[in-house]
């Protein structure tokens, strides 16, 4: 026994380096080294106040009967006592249902079904686009317009944008058409993501994709990180300095839309793209600005290279494949 350990050890180096040794309080060294001369505790008594094992039953029987069944204790309680009855307080209920292993939701409840996680993969440009619609305030409170987007996921490229004063699944049907013609995609070369709005479900967009040949792909419900990169390009647009809190009509905010889009194609450095352009990765440039990237650090390096203490840099490359929640890694099991 630990107690005798203790002792035995605390003869040769005292309680308190004894118990340190032995990783024990002496406070439960002490306890322990007395319950040979106490004897086993005592049971408890049970309260006066305690319901006998029928009044238990009977409490049971009222929480689990067909009325009560779907009721949490305080409505149970609280409907008998309006009924002129009581039997044990709602603390008490609780009790008796834990005692019992039911203590849980009690309540019918709606199962949602499970939707299939999306696991999309573009390893090239013009192979998975993403849109979203975000709203624009307009001049007034309570004033909108609507901002169609739609994104190649491996480039970050804006294929089609329009901004509108409703949102509309006609409207959404004719730039997804005129996007996919104008970038020359054939049938079944194309996936199109997008979240569970109405105009996203809607039929006649699901008509024109099957007309055209294009897999189709939703979020699932209540998941903003299923359309991350949608919800990415609304940041960068929103977070502009010169976003303006308000337009002061439709023509106003097409007229910044479509300057923020050629900076956004053309001129914007995207982090996820290896720092070049959208429309660089896109139309297949940076390749070659990326052997002339390497070249230009090549020299630096041969003129210092005292400067680089991790030998020759090489400037970062455009990401092969691109997910839309990538497949979870499988842990081997040793």
């Amino acid at each position: 026994m630990i107690a005798t350990a203790v002792n035995e050890l605390a003869s040769v180096v005292g309680t308190r380096a004894a118990c340190a040794a032995l990783a024990i309080s002496r406070a439960t060294h002490y306890r322990r080294d007395k319950e040979p001369m106490l004897g086993p505790p005592a049971p408890r008594p049970s309260p006066p106040r305690t319901l006998s094992a029928i009044e238990q039953a009977t409490v049971l029987d009222f929480l689990n009967s067909e009325r009560f069944i779907d009721a949490s204790p305080a409505q149970t309680y609280a409907t008998l006592l309006d009924e002129g009855m009581y039997f044990a307080s709602e603390r008490t209920m609780y009790r008796i249902l834990a005692a019992a292993d039911e203590v849980r939701e009690r309540r019918n409840q709606r199962c949602h079904p499970i939707y299939a996680r999306p696991e999309l993969l573009a390893v090239g440009p013009n192979q998975l686009w993403s849109w979203d619609i975000t709203k624009l305030r307009g001049p007034a409170k309570w004033t909108y317009f609507q901002l169609y987007v739609i994104l190649d996921v491996y480039s970050r490229y804006v294929t089609g944008w329009m901004v509108a004063t409703r949102e509309s699944a006609a409207l959404a049907e004719r730039l997804i058409a005129d996007s996919i013609a104008k970038q020359g995609i054939e049938p079944d070369e194309l996936t199109v993501h997008a979240d569970r709005g109405t105009s996203m479900r809607s039929k006649p967009v699901a008509l024109l994709l099957a007309d055209l040949g294009v897999v189709k792909s939703h979020s699932r419900p209540h998941v903003s990180n299923d359309n991350p990169f949608s919800e990415a390009a609304f940041k960068t647009l929103k977070y502009r300095p010169d976003f303006p809190d308000r337009f002061g009509s439709i023509e106003d905010a097409r007229a910044f839309c479509q300057a923020f889009f050629a900076w956004y194609n053309n001129q914007h450095r995207h982090s996820g793209i290896a720092l070049f352009t959208p429309a660089d990765v896109h139309y297949g440039r940076s390749a070659e600005m990326l052997v002339a990237r390497a070249g230009v650090l090549a020299g630096a390096y041969a003129a210092h290279p005292e400067r680089f203490v991790k030998g020759l840099p090489l400037p970062a490359e455009v990401p092969a494949i691109v997910w839309i929640n990538p497949p979870a890694k499988e842990v081997a099991l040793a």
